[in-house]
């Protein structure tokens, strides 16, 4: 491109991007499936799986920290992985990172609105009332497919995220601020409720054998570690921003480690206030049915206030809390499209994906062809069932981006040692290892990963397809040799 085009301004400093990694982080995702964690381990002893689910974020963490100081540019992982394998082997496979990311992306952000919509069905039970229920099949698989009010309100808090994030980046500090104090307020009120109405004995009542280590164990542990690593991811979205970061060296690793090491405490807190006031056996049953998870949050402001201030004003409380939950949903969808916006971009103008998606606006500075391309496919995957949506992001980002990130910073550091570091992962080789296999140990541990690993396969086999057609049709073509006259 000539150096004349417009470029992204570098005016992200450290607050404003552990602001965007927590945003992206809390979403309504701890609120929706902490019940659903419990039940995968039979009780609290769950909360195993949010301790190796933290300290498997944080090696994956480490691997993204160490890339992010040495390549701190838009894109993130599409600029590590074409620098980290040469020629056109990085092409492939940073092309074909782009491509799953314009369905994962999506994804991930409809899984958000998805989860605010059903929360909205707590304060008005008419938006779930009319849903009708359809299962796509595709060959032996069966996916669910809904449509109804809730589902035009999910796509709705796309629409809305999306015109909100038609402006440049450091006019959204204000509001990327009073979103992250929304969403810690939420945690912080529920974590007082339960210091001051809950008890500690339910927090650690573990059920017998509870960590007899035999198959069911081992299953419940990647059952919960799937959900826990779901809830987790977010860390990285400051790489993406790399282009944008203020001393990306010193600014995005700790960024990323500040935001694991935050969110941790934060989620393994909400975990103890919940059981301490509902208990683990009360929780797991309001998880069995989808009201009893929209009302969780909810239930334990009842349970905990109905006493001391009366029912009716305890209702009141867990409408309020159910609001306060809603926004955590779109605040965390708000950060998602504000960092994946910018992959497609980096892709573009670096002359490996379609020129259209590396257009700037023209008066606010930012990739807005790539934010709307990206909140048209989310709207179309509000239409799937959220637990379809979880499994499909979750399968296709460790397959195609985190597995191939881990595999090669050890090929970087073979490579080219001589790469200045700013940061540099500590205990390596450890942290991608061990990254590599509890990624590996979730996606197999699941009794349906089948389905999930041949939309993984489908999903690269297309993007291949589509790279090596795109290839030969850019491939100039070269002038006929003239023959000479001394063989007429």
């Amino acid at each position: 491109m000539p150096q004349t085009s417009p470029q992204l301004e570098r005016t992200l400093n450290l607050r404003g991007a552990v602001t965007l990694n927590l945003l992206d982080m809390i979403g309504v995702g701890p609120f929706l499936t902490l019940p659903l964690l419990l039940a995968a381990m039979g009780g609290p002893q769950a909360m195993l799986g949010w301790v190796l689910g933290a300290l498997l974020a944080a090696c994956d963490g480490l691997v993204w920290a160490e890339l992010g100081a040495a390549m701190p540019e838009a894109g993130g992982t599409y600029h590590y992985l074409a620098s980290i394998f040469p020629g056109g082997l990085g092409r492939w496979l940073s092309f074909l990172f782009v491509f799953q990311l314009c369905i994962s992306a999506p994804l991930s952000v409809a899984s958000g609105c998805i989860g605010l919509a059903e929360y909205a069905g707590f304060l008005s039970p008419v938006l779930v009332s009319h849903a009708a229920v359809h299962a796509l099949h595709l060959g032996p698989y069966r996916f669910g497919v809904t449509a109804g009010i809730a589902t035009w309100l999910a796509i709705g808090t796309v629409v809305l995220a999306v015109a909100l994030l038609y402006r440049r980046l450091s006019e959204m500090r204000a509001l990327g601020t009073v979103l992250l104090t929304l969403v810690l307020l939420t945690m912080a009120w529920a974590f007082v409720t339960g210091l001051w109405h809950g008890h500690a004995a339910p927090v650690f009542a573990f059920t017998p054998g509870a960590f007899r280590l035999d198959h069911s164990f081992f299953a419940g542990l990647g059952a919960a570690m799937l959900i826990a690593t779901y809830d987790y991811w977010g860390y990285y979205n400051v790489t993406f921003l790399g282009g944008e970061t203020r001393d990306p060296g010193r600014t995005i690793p700790r960024a990323v480690l500040l935001s694991i090491a935050i969110v941790a405490g934060l989620y393994l807190a909400l975990n103890a206030s919940v059981l301490s006031v509902l208990g683990s056996s009360a929780t797991i049953a309001a998880g069995s049915t989808l009201d009893g998870r929209r009302a969780l949050i909810a239930q334990l402001m009842q349970v905990a206030y109905a006493p001391s201030l009366g029912a009716h004003a305890a209702l009141i409380l867990g409408r309020v809390a159910a609001v306060l939950v809603m926004v955590t949903a779109f605040a965390s969808v708000f950060s998602l499209l504000l960092g994946y916006s910018r992959i497609p971009f980096a892709a573009a103008r670096d002359g490996n994906f379609p020129a259209v998606f590396g257009r700037l606006h023209p008066k606010r500075g930012f990739p807005y062809v790539s934010l709307l391309a990206l909140g048209g496919m989310a709207c179309l995957f509000c239409f799937f069932s959220l637990a379809d949506v979880i499994a499909a992001l979750v399968v296709l980002r460790i397959v195609l981006q985190f597995s191939l990130q881990h595999i090669g910073v050890i090929v970087l550091r073979i490579r080219r040692p001589e790469l200045p570091r700013p940061f540099r992962l500590w205990l390596y080789p450890l942290p991608p290892l061990l990254a590599l296999g509890g990624f590996g140990y979730i996606v197999l541990s699941r009794p349906n990963f089948r389905r999930e690993l041949l939309l993984a396969a489908v999903v690269g086999v297309a993007g291949s397809l589509l790279f090596v057609i795109r290839s030969m049709l850019r491939r100039p073509v070269l002038p006929s040799r003239a023959v000479p006259e001394s063989v007429l």
